[in-house]
């Protein structure tokens, strides 16, 4: 087998490993986008249901949500305030019925909002409870009905829920909330008895199922907690099933996070507490904490206030809580990785000219722009170097069919004429290098943000972090059906081959067959690679490869000598 056949042989195994085995390596290292919120059948948009809906997979009898609020609305303090809507449960002091009502299911402008917590029984069981621990007193339970002070809780408007044991003790529990999605929890103890008592205020999220969303190596979907000054993404859902995962701290908080949405316990900060996570002992996880024990003497009363976030991860809210509420490392509830330092300037230049523009589709090509002025001056040096190269292919040619049976003499002497003609091959990587971590950040902050979620750009595209919908398989829609992922290749990763193609075009060409070969093809293999991301990151992508090509016109354009030196 000649040279030629053995590098396009191996060409064709890496197109393979690079079609079928990606997929299965990058789901965990780099999973693809969310999934397509709508698709497109007999030429009409349809809206898909929402992807992310877990399925219960609790033993106990499941109840139907709305009867069950139904039944229970004499016993519940609504909530009412800009971002939630909702109801305590009387019974059990219990947050279990919340919905989000920034955030909707689906596109649709009639969709319903997001709901985040569901009561105890019924599909999707979510809550969140706070009490005090059984230690040598009868402390409220699960199905102690406690009174209230009023019947709305609102931002500016606390209520108080009071219980008795009958045994001298009373219980109060003040909850109060802010515009957002953080609830205030003050806890009280007032011992009437005539012996001292230890008090172990708890807290505890409970959900009956695992998220759906997808836990990966670069995207934490899952338990969660910040102790001993650091964030924790190391507990999944499998290490929970096999027994509570402990620890303890001063200052800290954990909880369960998805993909957009967050439940966190929060207890003071200046407090000491052990933290926990388990399985629920009818199936589903439990995250919890207990304070240190505190003795209350009689006629005393012991105040202790915790914190309960529920609600969605937007990036301005949650680094708001980390710098003027003091919660430690609450930012760090979104899973940045390794480039964080590069991927919250780029998502906050990103909202900024969102802000401004009104679209994210546009936004994006005004930061790839930005970033591509900014490497104006490394891309100038690179397209030089390239057209140097390709000055120099004629001589490359002769020096290797002189020397074609020396292997060893030709690449010495090809080393020689780049050194004499002031070559370097490898400058025209560099802006190529420079734009991975940028590429890989701009991929995270489409993945992780929920400032994202949903945004439309044009036409078709009503998400843009999940793959374009619109294909050719079916003919763009007009035949009712849809074509397996793997092929369903849509119009914007066409684009996209499209551009890559171009600039493949304008770079220097090898003088091997078979190299000549490879590159002619390898835009159409990322084409089908880069197929299931984000329409957000393909945009970036295509932008920045027509970008190259006018810069590249713009090149030879300044100095035509360069482009009769290829010519000849």
């Amino acid at each position: 087998m000649n040279n030629d056949n053995r590098n396009l042989m191996m060409f064709a195994v890496l197109a393979v490993l690079l079609l079928f085995g990606w997929p299965f390596v990058m789901n965990k290292i780099m999973p693809p986008a969310n999934p397509p919120v709508t698709k497109i059948e007999g030429g009409k948009t349809q809206v898909q249901p929402n992807a992310n809906t877990p399925v219960s997979t609790s033993p106990t009898a499941i109840r139907d949500r709305n009867l069950v609020l139904k039944e229970t609305a004499a016993q519940r303090v609504a909530i009412d305030t800009p971002t939630l809507k909702g109801s305590i449960n009387l019974k059990g002091a219990r947050i279990d019925d919340l919905l989000l009502t920034q955030y909707k299911e689906t596109v649709e402008k009639n969709s319903p909002p997001i709901r985040l917590l569901s009561p105890d029984g019924t599909e999707d069981a979510y809550f969140a409870e706070f009490g005090w621990q059984n230690t040598g007193f009868k402390a409220p339970s699960p199905d102690t009905v406690w009174t209230a002070t009023g019947s709305v809780l609102a931002p500016g408007k606390p209520v108080t829920l009071s219980a008795d044991n009958g045994q001298g003790q009373r219980f109060q529990i003040e909850f109060s909330v802010d515009p957002d999605y953080m609830f205030t929890v003050r806890q009280s103890i007032i011992n009437g008895a005539t012996q001292a008592i230890k008090a172990v205020p708890y807290g505890l999220i409970k959900r009956a199922t695992a998220s759906k969303d997808l836990d990966s190596w670069s995207i934490q979907v899952g338990p969660m907690s910040v102790y001993n000054g650091s964030a924790h993404y190391d507990v999944n859902w499998k290490d929970v099933d096999k027994g509570p995962q402990k620890f303890s701290t001063t200052g800290g908080w954990l909880g369960f996070t998805d993909k957009y949405w967050l439940t966190a316990l929060i207890p003071d900060q200046g407090s000491a507490f052990a933290g926990e996570f388990q399985p629920g002992k009818t199936g589903g996880y439990q995250a919890d904490y207990a304070r240190i024990a505190k003795d209350v003497a009689p006629g005393q009363r012991l105040t202790q206030t915790s914190r309960f976030f529920a609600g969605a991860k937007e990036v301005r809210l949650l680094d708001r809580y980390t710098d003027k509420s003091a919660v430690g490392l609450f930012d760090y509830a979104i899973d940045w990785g390794w480039f964080r330092p590069i991927e919250k300037p780029i998502f906050y230049y990103l909202d900024w000219l969102f802000r401004m523009i009104g679209n994210f589709g546009v936004a994006i090509m005004l930061l790839t722009v930005t970033i591509r002025l900014l490497i104006f001056p490394i891309a100038q040096r690179q397209f030089a170097s390239m057209a140097q190269m390709r000055a120099i292919q004629p001589k490359m040619k002769a020096l290797q069919e002189k020397h074609k049976d020396d292997k060893q003499r030709q690449q010495q002497e090809v080393m020689a004429l780049y050194k004499a003609e002031g070559v370097n091959p490898l400058a025209g990587c560099l802006p190529t290098f420079l734009q991975i971590p940028i590429m890989y950040s701009l991929y995270k902050v489409l993945m992780l943000t929920i400032e994202m979620r949903h945004q439309p750009f044009v036409g078709w595209i009503r998400d843009l972090s999940a793959p374009d919908p619109l294909t050719p398989i079916n003919l763009f829609g007009l035949l009712h059906f849809t074509p397996p992922h793997f092929i369903a290749i849509g119009v914007v990763p066409i684009l996209l081959g499209i551009s890559m193609w171009l600039q493949f075009k304008m770079n220097p060409q090898p003088m091997d067959a078979a190299q000549k070969q490879v590159f002619a093809l390898m835009p159409w293999v990322l084409m089908f690679v880069m197929a299931p991301f984000a329409v957000g990151l393909q945009v970036y992508w295509i932008t920045s490869n027509l970008w190259t090509v006018a810069q590249q016109r713009i090149l030879y354009a300044r100095h035509p000598a360069l482009k009769q030196a290829v010519v000849k």
